[in-house]
């Protein structure tokens, strides 16, 4: 299959947010990679059942980690997906489908819990030709 450019538009603002790990003991995972390896705390939350931890590695970059818990399937130490930073979460969206994307989740605001404050988010998922999930997210705050 040979992909057709879509033009010459582009996704404003873009730049990765964060990669996410999906990991079946927590507590372990945080402690290495914030205690370990001394990346801060951002934000942190427990979205549909599961804690949710991001840590800045120093430049603004993102680590999510989850909590997975035992499965058959294990997600455990792999990445469950990666997030484009963008101004316009709709557009960006758009321009995915165009270019063969599969919508997993349409454009749509989430608030994150953090005990410290309110975070709000528009975000959306697809799954890349290639196979990879891939959100999208906009915020002026995270």
């Amino acid at each position: 299959m040979t992909m057709q450019p879509v033009g010459k538009q582009s996704i404003k603002g873009a730049g990765f947010h964060h990669v996410s790990l999906g990991v079946a003991d927590f507590d372990q995972a945080v402690a290495f990679y914030k205690e370990g390896l001394g990346f801060q705390e951002k934000l942190s939350c427990t979205l549909e059942g599961r804690r949710m931890l991001m840590l800045d590695l120093g430049d603004g970059s993102i680590l999510e980690i989850f909590s997975e818990g035992k499965k058959e399937s294990p997600t455990e130490g792999r990445i469950t997906h990666f997030c484009i930073r963008t101004a316009d979460c709709d557009a960006a969206h758009a321009l995915a489908l165009a270019a063969g994307a599969v919508e997993t989740l349409s454009p749509r605001n989430v608030t994150l819990p953090d005990p410290a404050r309110v975070v709000d988010v528009r975000i959306s998922f697809v799954l890349t030709p290639s196979g990879e999930s891939l959100e999208f997210l906009q915020s002026e705050q995270i």
